[in-house]
C-alpha cells in the first residue's frame, strides 16, 4: 500500500528502505543523499532518472569540495 508520507512506492522498491540503508551503513548527509537518489532515480512520480541522477551529482560535488577544503 502506497502511503504518500511515511511509505511511499519509490521508497520501498526492495527487501530495504534505501533510510535503513543509509542509516545502517553510518551515512553522512551528503553521501546519504547519493545513494538516495541513486536508487530512487527514476521511480519518484514525476521525476525523470535523469533529474534524479543530477541531483545525486550535486550532493557528490559537494562532498568532494568539503572533503578537499573548498567549501
Amino acid at each position: 500500500m502506497d502511503n504518500a508520507v511515511n511509505h511511499p512506492s519509490h521508497y520501498t522498491r526492495g527487501k530495504i528502505e534505501v533510510l535503513d540503508f543509509i542509516e545502517d551503513q553510518g551515512l553522512d548527509y551528503h553521501k546519504g543523499n547519493v545513494v538516495k537518489y541513486v536508487c530512487r532515480a527514476g521511480f519518484k512520480p514525476g521525476n525523470t532518472e535523469l533529474k534524479d541522477l543530477e541531483k545525486a551529482l550535486t550532493y557528490l560535488k559537494r562532498k568532494i569540495l568539503l572533503l578537499g577544503g573548498e567549501a
